[in-house]
Parts: structure tokens; C-alpha cells; sequence
């Protein structure tokens, strides 16, 4: 994955936390599938089971891959089902001007992009998504840049070279290292041989 390109689905509340993400009553399995039914559950739903029209993820009007999300996304706990509960959903990233930073350690593990931008840009984003839900807004992996396509607007955000070669590449921690297999066993390989060397 190089680049996200795809409208916005709009989330302006502040302080979301993991329980609220996906409540600990969805947490019975271990795998990473079927998460997506319980996103924000107590949010889309009233007691009855019934959607809340009100809500972002109940209002037809918006869809897409990103969700932009108010400041202070994803404290709380641990829980990586967080990070599992947006992409089963169809989300690959998540706007916010601030995260926590274990839901974002999680996150890029699992694939998952956590853009941080200032709070001006994150203002500008809903207002743009609210004047216009079919706008676009594309984020450059490589160039590590968010941009309102309507208003030619960019700004950057952080990656470390390990995250942004494992988003690329499509790798977590453990699928990285089995990459590096034959280099691995190249070195095992020399080792042995500059230790019969002693």
C-alpha cells in the first residue's frame, strides 16, 4: 500500500476510547475477522438494536476508507481488537490530531494508518467533509503527506522508515523478519564458519 485515495466518513468527537471502538463484550475471539459488526457498537445503536440515524457510520451520505476522528483517538485499553474492529470495517486509516500512542503502535502493526495532524488541519478536514461528503482526500505513504484534494492542501505526518517500509510492503513484525529469512540464514551460515575458524 502506497497510497489511500477515497472520501471520508466523519467522526467529530473527542476522547474515543478502545471500549467505546469496540466494547469488551466483542472480545470473546482471538482471530482477527468479524470485529467490524461491533465498531462503535453503543454509538450505531439504541437499546432496541435499532441504528441511530445520527450517527456517522448510519448516515449513507458518508463512506470510504478514512475515518476522521476527533482529538484524543483510541485511549483507554490496550485491547488490539481496536485496531482489527476499523479494518474489518473497511477502514485502512484514521485521521486524528492526536492518539494514543499504544492504539498506535497497534495499528501500524496490524496495517492500519494513524495519521496525527494539527488541529487546524483536522478543523478543516470536517468542514470540508461536511460542505462536501464526496470530497477526496489522498495520503501518500511514501511522502508521508495528507491532502484535501477540493482545496490543495497538504500536510505531513510521521512514520518511522520501519513503519512506512511494513505499510508498503504489507508486512507486520513477524512477517518482516521471515522476509529476511535467507539473509538470516546467510549470516548464520558465515557465523558458523568464522567460529570453526578459532
Amino acid at each position: 500500500m502506497k497510497k489511500i485515495v477515497s472520501t471520508c466518513v466523519p467522526l467529530p468527537m473527542e476522547n474515543i476510547d478502545t471500549d467505546q471502538i469496540i466494547p469488551s463484550r466483542f472480545l470473546k475471539a482471538t482471530g482477527r475477522t468479524n470485529f467490524g459488526d461491533g465498531l462503535f457498537y453503543d454509538h450505531r445503536f439504541a437499546s432496541n438494536g435499532k441504528p441511530k440515524k445520527d450517527f456517522a457510520l448510519n448516515n449513507p451520505k458518508y463512506k470510504g476508507q478514512i475515518l476522521v476522528a476527533g482529538r484524543n483517538f483510541a485511549s483507554g485499553s490496550s485491547r488490539e481488537h481496536a485496531a482489527w474492529a476499523l479494518l474489518d470495517y473497511g477502514f485502512k486509516a484514521v485521521v486524528s490530531s492526536f492518539f494514543a500512542d499504544i492504539f498506535k503502535n497497534n495499528a501500524l502493526t496490524n496495517g492500519l494508518l494513524p495519521i496525527q495532524v494539527s488541529d487546524s488541519f483536522l478543523k478543516k478536514l470536517f468542514a470540508v467533509i461536511d460542505k462536501n461528503s464526496k470530497v477526496k482526500i489522498a495520503i501518500d505513504i511514501l511522502k508521508q503527506t495528507i491532502t484535501i484534494k477540493e482545496l490543495g492542501e497538504s500536510e505531513q505526518f510521521p512514520l518511522t522508515p520501519y513503519q512506512k517500509l511494513c505499510l508498503i510492503q504489507g508486512h507486520d513484525d513477524i512477517s518482516y523478519v521471515l522476509s529476511l529469512k535467507k539473509d538470516i540464514s546467510s549470516f548464520e551460515k558465515n557465523r558458523k564458519n568464522d567460529f570453526s575458524l578459532v
